[in-house]
């Protein structure tokens, strides 16, 4: 069988802006691994393919060795079609049982098993016209397999899905370089420090509460406090960190100061001082000394948070911090509101207060308005100059995915825009 993973609902993928506007929903992060792969664990197919927007395919064929986009891989094997947004503990599907479509009661497909003996039933020139035929032609039922709805339900659920990841893959030991002296609290079953990895004396890990996960070529300087559940990705740096329990941080990653029950997608600094908690992080964003996120409300209440500036969203949450989008940056000082939204390609100065719950993506925030700045061009040179510093390459296909990203977003950014130039003129 053949595992086939759908995010084609462009109305539905904005709900996890602004880490999903430059990656498939299945790459995003809840607990040790992404979406997709908890997808491929659960249903174990032979292959794996995908259909994504457009504008990500060609960077994304870059990451993956995944076919994608590929009307062919609709051919030949039986196949289980899986909305990217299905939570893969709660998908139940009979892989020997008849071709069926199970669909939400609002209407969108959730999953689908076609049998190789239907497939001659079903064509269509792209993905869309396919389903559509498909739904034709094969039976549907109603379901209510659970689903992520935004971006904050990955960072909520993270301490839980970490546990149940770290128990999957079975794993504890130390197989790294532990220099001492270091301490664990807890039981030594609950911490796996994979090969490669470097701690340094004067370490803690407090595993009492739950697992923690040092994956391959990690280093930990001294004074770091680690609190599981925890899971640190390939070749991140910890410099004296206070990681709270709950953290998902991806690879590449420089890690300092505190941070608290966080999802951070990989290839982002957060060097200093400051508080990140109850926060998703795209990759390359970097974050300046004292970088700090509220994620309580002094009453206590559940937050809003306000996608792509619109009417609030009740998480239902008391405690959410910051989503923040890939290549963002923030100068010193800088503080984000509960529940802000802070877009991709974001460049921010701080004002000394909290700063407004959502900045659009390329939007330059200075003097505490938001402006264009000097342009994409310029932040494109900054991504350029990041990226080489990992060894990686900001390409033409990069290029022309954040130049689609800029279309996608220019509705509220221009909004933006013009409140701050009637601000800069009423001064």
């Amino acid at each position: 069988m053949k595992l086939i993973l759908l995010d084609i609902d462009a109305a539905a993928r904005r709900n996890f802006d602004p880490v999903g506007l430059s990656r498939p929903l299945f790459e995003l992060r809840t607990g040790i691994t992404s979406l997709a792969e908890k997808l491929i664990a659960r249903t174990k197919p032979s292959s794996t393919a995908c259909f994504i927007p457009d504008y990500l395919a060609d960077v994304y064929r870059t990451e993956t060795d995944r076919p994608v986009n590929d009307p062919e891989q609709l051919g030949g094997d039986d196949l289980l079609l899986v909305n990217a947004c299905v939570k893969a503990d709660g998908l139940d599907v009979d892989q020997n049982g008849p071709s069926q479509i199970a669909v939400a009661e609002d209407g969108t497909l959730l999953h689908a098993l076609i049998r190789s003996e239907d497939l001659d039933k079903i064509e269509g020139d792209c993905i869309a016209s396919w389903i559509e035929k498909a739904r034709e032609v094969i039976p549907s039922v109603q379901a209510d397999t659970p689903r992520w709805n935004y971006a904050w339900d990955l960072m909520l659920a993270n301490p839980d899905q970490l546990t149940v990841d770290f128990a999957a893959l079975g794993q504890s030991g130390i197989e790294g370089s532990v220099e001492q002296p270091n301490a664990i609290r807890g039981s030594d079953k609950d911490v796996f420090i994979a090969p490669g990895a470097v701690v340094h004396p004067m370490v803690v890990f407090d595993a009492e509460h739950g697992p923690i996960y040092i994956d391959e070529n990690v280093e930990i300087h001294p004074f770091t406090r680690i609190e599981g559940p925890c899971y640190v990705g390939k070749n991140s740096i910890l410099l004296g960190a206070k990681c709270r329990e709950g953290n998902s941080i991806g690879p590449f990653c420089r890690i300092g100061g505190e941070v608290e029950e966080s999802v951070i997608q990989g290839y982002s600094n957060k060097y200093h001082d400051g508080f990140l908690g109850h926060a998703y992080v795209g990759q390359w964003v970097n974050l300046g000394a004292m970088t700090t996120n509220s994620d309580l409300k002094n009453d206590y209440g559940s937050v809003a948070v306000m996608l792509g500036g619109g009417p609030p969203i009740d998480t239902g949450s008391n405690k959410v911090g910051s989503l923040i989008g890939d290549h963002t940056k923030t100068s010193i000082g800088t503080l984000f509101n509960t529940g802000s939204v802070v877009g991709a390609m974001a460049l921010i100065m701080a004002t000394g207060a909290p700063l407004p719950k959502f900045i659009p993506s390329f939007a330059w925030f200075l003097n505490g308005v938001t402006t264009k700045g000097f342009g994409k061009k310029k932040l494109y040179g900054t991504a350029r100059t990041a990226m080489s510093r990992r060894g990686k390459e900001f390409t033409d296909a990069h290029e022309a995915m954040f130049d689609a990203i800029f279309e996608l977003t220019a509705g509220p950014r221009l909004t933006a825009i013009q409140k701050g130039r009637k601000k800069m003129s009423a001064r």
